[in-house]
């Protein structure tokens, strides 16, 4: 005989939208953990289809176990939750939350369908969700919607008392002095240690620089700067993320770049991936535990909305059946998939209701997806027909990718970092993709005489003062010093304008003839593309054809000039900073095959300034 189920019906009314509710709200993790939750584990075992996973914790000393079925939600409007029960008092628990928008307002509509298993559920369900969740919700959720209204964010909560280290308060007083010392601004400094000595451990536990430094609006660069600083200084310690392409979540974690490796497994996905600077490879920060402990079992809801913010609709559905998603979109990219099915569909949201439909099917056949890209409009209504054999689990998710992390790629060409942790480098033998990078080479003109007309000694005085001067028009761009190879410099950057500002910069200084010491003709190269990191002499480099066609072209300045390969001269940033230039800047296109490449002839481009 089927046991009796309970339902619970609760409705708040919040000032707040939810468009600005949903970032609070559907963080299941942060919302289990403030209504009191314990932390749960993964039960070991075979993965489970469609991203389904054993759970379990232990209630009042009670064990449970279950089966989470995959969440369902449509951003910002609702989320849905099924959890059955393998043990302990409960059998099945469902979860509806709605947030439904108001007049300037939300009303907030949260359902819980909980069955019995056996007789301690008929007690236990009407006092866990009947008397303690009814107090504690509408609680939590008057104090998320205080908060937006306040333009403030969860990282603004204090947590529990924090849980210091023996004489970690009084490291961090001290800390707090050595690093107003080495220069950082006194304002960021205070921002950093209230987080490490105030916030809760949600927050603390994973800290990225560029999403603080856009919150407290702050310059990026600044900010990952001090949080470098404060790691080499013993407040912080940072560990390498690597991400899954398709979840984006971070699937494994070290404290050195040695220990990051090309080939990793998500567990959630099913899939193994390659990881790449670019991309898949995120540093994070967390307090020194000579500070401060955190404590790392932090898991009290592992699949909710809020774990994939680029995904703003999952639906499960059986085979032969449909559901349709009411969407409330960005412009841009988007692409539908299937967790157990390869392939994809991809959707354009435009504005345009010329060009955009408000209502469209898509029906994934036996066959796969259908090939022509949808046109939607922000506001749409979206069929999802399931015409497999089989069960799948449909995820429509924005193709952009979050700006804010502080990725490998950026990271790596940055000269503080290389200055701070010079040491950080892959094991030997490891290569590892990091995308598109702008490498620049530079030379002296005729230093080969200098050292002849002058002497070693005094020649080397000058060639380390052009060093000098080399190192701060690069660290000025965010770029950095690679290696040194005699009179030669290898640099790398994000971007080729900064490539270009910077050279032209070191130039113009070197070039100057009212400096102190003697002046300069430097030669420089500069091109763009896809690089590999590498260890070489115990120091993180980069190989590939782009770092060889960089150099070629470096062969080619007479000094005093800057050679661009074709897609760097074409890059829009840099187009841009020529045509503001004006007459200040000579550009002389020109073609030219280079060693190594004598098959290929390059378009190639000599910028001059005057």
């Amino acid at each position: 005989m089927p046991h009796r189920e309970f339902h619970y019906h609760w409705q708040w009314q919040l000032q707040a939208s939810p468009e600005e509710l949903w970032p609070l709200v559907a963080d299941t993790n942060r919302f289990d953990r403030d209504t009191g939750l314990p932390s749960v584990e993964n039960v070991p075992g075979q993965p489970l289809a469609n991203a389904r996973r054993r759970l379990r914790l232990a209630r009042f000393g009670v064990p449970l176990e279950w089966v989470e079925e995959p969440v369902e939600w449509v951003e910002p409007h609702h989320f849905a939750i099924v959890r059955n029960y393998s043990r302990g008092p409960v059998g099945q628990l469902r979860v509806l939350v709605q947030l439904i928008p108001q007049e300037a307002s939300t009303r907030l509509v949260y359902q819980v369908w909980a069955r019995p298993r056996n007789l301690l559920g008929y007690l236990a369900i009407p006092a866990q969700i009947g008397v303690l969740s009814a107090r504690r919700f509408p609680a939590i959720f008057h104090q998320y919607d205080r908060l937006v209204m306040q333009k403030r964010a969860a990282l603004d909560l204090p947590g529990q008392k924090p849980h210091f280290a023996p004489a970690g308060e009084t490291r961090l007083q001290a800390l707090t002095s050595s690093l107003k010392q080495e220069g950082a601004r006194p304002a960021l400094v205070e921002r950093l240690v209230w987080l490490v000595a105030q916030a809760d451990d949600l927050t603390i536990f994973r800290l990225r620089p560029y999403l603080l430094a856009d919150y407290w609006q702050e310059p990026r660069r600044e900010t990952l700067e001090l949080f470098l600083l404060a790691t080499r200084l013993g407040l912080l310690d940072f560990r390498w993320d690597l991400l899954c392409p398709l979840c984006r979540v971070a699937k494994d974690s070290n404290p050195t770049l040695a220990g990051v490796t090309r080939q990793v497994h998500c567990d959630t996905c099913n899939i193994d991936y390659t990881a790449n600077f670019e991309r898949s490879v995120e540093l994070s920060f967390r307090p020194n535990p000579a500070i401060r402990l955190v404590d790392e079992n932090l898991q009290f809801c592992t699949s909710g909305p809020r774990a994939m913010p680029h995904v703003v609709a999952q639906q499960r559905l059986d085979s032969g059946t449909s559901a349709v998603l009411t969407l409330s979109l960005e412009s841009g990219r988007y692409r539908l998939r299937a967790l157990n099915l390869s392939g994809a569909h991809f959707l354009q949201v435009v504005s345009d209701e010329a060009l955009a439909s408000s209502e469209t099917t898509i029906a994934i056949r036996r066959a796969g997806w259908p090939d022509e890209e949808t046109v939607i409009a922000p506001q749409a209504q979206l069929r999802l027909v399931n015409q497999s054999d089989e069960e799948q689990l449909f995820i429509l998710e924005r193709l952009a990718w979050t700006d804010q992390a502080v990725t490998a790629a950026d990271v790596t060409v940055l000269q503080r970092f290389r200055d701070l942790f010079a040491e950080e480098a892959l094991r030997p033998g490891e290569q590892i993709s990091v995308g598109n990078l702008t490498i620049l080479f530079t030379d002296l003109r005729d230093s080969t005489r200098l050292y002849r007309e002058i002497g070693d000694a005094p020649a080397f005085g000058l060639v380390m003062d052009h060093f000098d001067v080399l190192r701060e028009a690069i660290d000025a761009e965010g770029g950095a010093v690679v290696k040194t190879i005699g009179d030669a410099v290898m640099a790398a950057f994000r971007r080729p304008a900064a490539a270009l500002r910077a050279i032209l910069a070191a130039q113009r200084l070197l070039a100057d003839p009212t400096r102190a010491r003697r002046p300069f003709s430097l030669k420089a190269g500069v091109h763009h593309g896809p690089t590999i990191a590498v260890t070489l002499n115990d120091r993180l480099d980069y190989f590939g054809s782009t770092v060889n066609v960089a150099s070629r072209l470096e062969n080619l300045s007479q000094g005093g000039d800057v050679i661009l390969s074709d897609v760097a001269r074409h890059d829009p940033e840099v187009a841009e900073f020529i045509e503001q230039a004006g007459p200040e800047l000579a550009v002389e296109p020109f073609t030219a095959t280079l060693k190594g490449f004598e098959t290929e002839h390059f378009a190639l481009w000599r910028i001059r300034q005057f």
